[in-house]
């Protein structure tokens, strides 16, 4: 797929704590999600698509780089700080301006309008997306979630709207004006909602009908959250993990569902303006759905854990992408994907030639699966040597082919695990496949070593148990 002419628009949707399972063509039978599962129907679902990173941050700078979130120095979400067992371990609090954006890429080799609508969390004033080779920058700063979902709103690049409008309706309304804007020139459209992180607040009438769900259900009654074990952080040492084992919250569920509402608001936008058979469309989440602190308010079942971990509840995502006449509907791939891939996937779709100040890709593009089925075979990698706010300690990992390692570094140990037996990694297989497990280890630590990653080391003082907090 070299040759493709007019270039197709470029529609990149990228959701905040999304998880796995939050949509109802990926098993969720609470949510409702019809214009999303609808959007599966006409182009390709992936099963085993992963974000870089058990956080936002990082994943984000993949995406935009097109490189693990190590090579690129985002390692934690920005402004994170968190130490236990282990002391933290530096990282970039920005998007440095001398990676060569997806967005300067298609600008610049493609003659494509760029538009950023929605949360960044990249960086602060020097580094929000005009400085990255966004034409237009709507709600894009520093920010790692609004202050609230209801206006006035009080992000920077953002006007407040009336008093008591939705932030996720407004964005999509500036997303919409730019299409109906566009004019023929090609645009590459970069829609990164702030939903559905929390805050979690959503209309009143939508929470008033889950509520109704819930109880009609009998999930109202259901013991939805369990304690478990204490937090690994000295600043959450009173706290405990705790646990959603189903999804039952209504605020959440509305929230999805008026996520769900303005994505077909936006489609429908594009038929209209007569772009939509011209437009790839990616749909996907910045890591996996929060479901174990700060309220739990879903559940990523059957995968395991969920937002900070390092197990697939915490980096396994949707992903949708749509390109009429290019990728066949009712596709499902199960190849394993992760975020670095987006930034060649669509460069190729959009024919423009890497350029050299975008450095050394990590990412594969998926195209020649996407649009002929042809599968590839590359182990994926994960380093996040942070603890997380939601009760993981700082990790590594690779996948390859259906065997996942995890290294956890308070410990030094391993866990092995065959996803296409064990979904829910729940049996531990180093000491049964110590081959196999001894294989993957030394991928990952030659791996670690080549992109010269800092791992976290003993932290040489204890919390102070005596204080209060």
């Amino acid at each position: 797929m070299t040759g493709a002419s007019p270039r197709p628009n470029i529609v990149f949707i990228l959701i905040d704590d999304l998880g796995w399972a939050d949509l109802g063509c990926y098993g969720s039978s609470f949510y409702e999600t019809p214009h999303l599962d609808r959007l599966a129907a006409r182009g390709a679902r992936f099963t085993n698509a992963y974000a870089a990173a058990p956080v936002c941050s990082p994943t984000r700078a993949s995406i935009m780089s097109g490189k693990y979130p190590v090579q690129v120095g985002v390692t934690q979400y920005i402004g994170g700080h968190t130490v236990g067992r282990l002391r933290d371990v530096p990282y970039f609090h920005e998007l440095p301006l001398d990676e060569y954006s997806l967005a300067r890429a298609l600008r610049d080799g493609g003659g494509y309008q760029t538009w950023h609508v929605g949360k960044w969390h990249l960086g602060e004033r020097r580094t929000w997306p005009d400085r990255h080779g966004f034409d237009v920058n709507v709600a894009g700063c520093g920010f790692g979630h609004p202050p609230t979902y209801v206006s006035p709103y009080g992000i920077p690049a953002l006007e407040d709207g009336p008093s008591g409008e939705y932030l996720t309706d407004r964005l999509t309304d500036e997303a919409i004006a730019r299409i109906d804007d566009a004019g023929d020139q090609p645009f590459f459209l970069n829609l990164w909602h702030y939903a559905v992180h929390t805050p979690i607040e959503a209309p009143d009438h939508l929470v008033r009908k889950y509520q109704q769900k819930a109880k009609a259900l009998g999930l109202d009654q259901v013991d939805a959250i369990k304690t478990g074990e204490p937090m690994p952080t000295w600043h959450q040492r009173h706290q405990h993990v705790q646990r959603r084992v189903v999804q039952s919250d209504p605020n959440y569920a509305a929230m999805i569902e008026n996520l769900d509402a303005n994505i077909g608001r936006l489609l429908d936008a594009l038929d209209r303006a007569g772009k939509a058979d011209n437009t790839l469309l990616i749909f996907t989440s910045d890591n996996g759905g929060l479901a174990t602190s700060e309220g739990s308010p879903t559940c990523n079942a059957p995968l395991a854990e969920g937002k900070g971990w390092m197990y697939d509840g915490g980096l396994r995502v949707p992903l949708i992408i749509t390109w009429p006449g290019m990728v066949e509907a009712n596709t499902v791939l199960p190849d394993p994907v992760t975020s670095p891939d987006f930034y060649p996937t669509i460069l190729e779709a959009a024919n423009v030639s890497a350029d050299p100040r975008s450095g050394d890709l990590d990412g594969h593009t998926v195209l020649p699966l996407l649009t002929t089925g042809k599968s590839q075979s590359r182990p994926i990698f994960w380093h996040y040597p942070h603890y997380a706010n939601q009760g993981a300690t700082p990790g590594a990992a690779v996948r390859e082919g259906n065997w996942k390692l995890i290294r956890f570094f308070e410990d030094n140990h391993v866990e092995l695990y065959n996803l296409a037996d064990d979904i829910s990694e729940t049996r531990d297989l180093a000491s049964a496949n110590p081959m196999t497990a001894a294989r993957l280890d030394a991928t990952l630590q030659h791996w670690l070593r080549t992109v010269e990653a800092r791992i976290p080391e003993l932290n040489p003082v204890t919390a102070y148990d005596d204080l209060p907090g």
